[in-house]
């Protein structure tokens, strides 16, 4: 059985950070962001707020499970900079989340090490200056129904524990659910058990009656 992954953390809110290293000012910035055009969007007026900085670096994480990232050294050694940005967003599992640090370069090189120090601290600093939440993956059900269906399917989403989030009657018949992305077949089925009054066990979705439709789709 595959474990359904339903649950990530990211940051509540947009937060800045400071961190000095011999003249050289980092300043950091962690968005948070649902796709790459939203990244597109955040380093763009980064760039147009700080035009005289030397470098702009960062690194993003997307998606429930985090396989979507980059990072970017800007100019930089490679690796001293993109990496420990993107090392922190992994640190503290922060997930649709982009970190970008501008550095106004202060005369005196950093080195290697240096710089690798100064991004990995700046990064941790917004980090630690932001508020962070768990969010969920829902799936939501479409359920459409004949009026004389209407109370009993009432009765199986107020058994089943299932919230309606929109709902409309008419000439069509339509309730809207949204159900954790872990728990939405098993409480599908006993809504399915409840309708029909038979074992959660021995029901499939193909068991509904001819006037009960459901339509499925994934939302995070």
């Amino acid at each position: 059985m595959n474990l359904i992954i339903d649950e990530f953390k990211t940051i509540k809110a947009n937060s800045e950070g400071l961190y000095k290293e011999k003249g050289s000012k980092f300043l950091s910035y962690l968005y948070h962001v649902k796709n790459e055009e939203e990244v597109t969007e955040k380093l763009l007026n980064l760039k147009s707020i700080h035009p005289k900085s030397r470098h702009i670096c960062y690194a993003y994480q997307l998606g429930v499970d985090g396989t979507k990232f980059r990072m970017n050294d800007d100019g930089e050694p490679s690796g001293t900079a993109g990496r420990p940005i993107y090392n922190e967003l992994k640190s503290f599992e922060l997930t649709d989340s982009l970190l970008a640090v501008v550095r106004y370069f202060g005369g005196t090189k950093l080195g290697a090490s240096g710089l690798i120090r100064a991004y990995k601290e700046s990064s941790r600093d917004v980090i630690n200056n932001s508020k962070i939440g768990i969010e969920y993956v829902y799936q939501y059900a479409k359920i459409h129904f004949s009026h004389d269906q209407m109370g009993k399917v009432y009765n199986s989403l107020k058994t089943t524990n299932i919230e309606i989030k929109d709902q409309h009657m008419g000439m069509e018949n339509w309730i809207k659910v949204e159900i954790r992305l872990s728990e939405f077949e098993d409480k599908l089925v006993h809504f399915q058990s409840h309708f029909h009054g038979i074992g959660k066990d021995y029901v499939t979705h193909e068991s509904f009656k001819s006037d009960i439709r459901i339509e499925e789709c994934v939302k995070k």
